[in-house]
């Protein structure tokens, strides 16, 4: 359906390019400055506890998640999760993945408003998500098949729906943008890393930064190319 029409190729192309790249971006930073030591030898998980502790965030556990880049933030169970390549490596990247980590935990302490925010519209953005697509797919093949009145609600009730999830990443790149600008601030701060180490670092979450922008633009185009299917279907 989407992948036979023409339009839909306009719309959703360039954000999917800007995606790749992004992903390049962040891969290639990452790979790059996990293979250049920080000076002070500290692996992620040891710069975790050390950063936890200089921002009183004792309650925070620290804990192992498998698979690469899958380093996140639990606010709802006080818990920073790190992988393998950043908990146990001495690496410049590996700081700065958890500085940013680190950068939410402080996010969740002082009450940021936009992490807050998202942490609410998690089950609403998951829902919205997955059956944004069921109901604007079902409804346009009701529409198409039978021209029934019915089909358009659904579609609508599709695009309301997956609306959530465009929201949840448009409140992402604050949240995101935030926790990396408090992650070099740490880093600064706490001396942990040198000029060139900070620059490494700082290059790593530049080029994570962009992957969540390519997401948002990714939903926001989809979201769009779902509103001008309505319009079709309503002339």
């Amino acid at each position: 359906m989407f992948f036979f029409d023409p339009l839909w190729f306009l719309i959703m192309l360039p954000p999917l390019i800007f995606m790749i790249y992004a992903q390049r971006k962040v891969s290639s930073a990452f790979k790059k400055y996990s293979k250049i030591a920080n000076s002070q030898r500290v692996t992620g998980a040891e710069a975790a506890r050390t950063l936890l502790r200089a921002n009183g965030l004792n309650n925070v556990k620290v804990e192992g998640v498998k698979g690469r880049l899958g380093d996140h933030y639990d606010p709802r169970k006080k818990v920073l999760r790190l992988s393998p390549a950043v908990a146990n490596t001495p690496s410049v990247a590996a700081l700065g993945i958890v500085a940013h980590e680190v950068g939410h935990a402080v996010q969740d302490q002082v009450g940021y408003a936009f992490l807050r925010f998202r942490t609410s519209l998690v089950p609403a953005a998951s829902l919205g998500s997955n059956l944004g697509f069921v109901f604007v797919i079902l409804g346009f093949l009701i529409y198409l098949f039978s021209g029934s009145e019915f089909g358009s609600y659904a579609v609508l009730a599709g695009i309301f729906l997956f609306s959530l999830a465009v929201l949840f990443s448009l409140i992402t790149l604050p949240v995101e943008f935030n926790a990396s600008n408090r992650a070099r601030q740490m880093l600064r701060s706490t001396g942990m890393v040198s000029v060139q180490e900070y620059n490494g670092a700082s290059a790593v979450l530049s080029a994570a930064a962009m992957t969540y922008v390519a997401a948002t633009l990714q939903a926001v185009a989809q979201l769009f190319y779902f509103v001008l299917m309505f319009m079709g279907m309503r002339r």
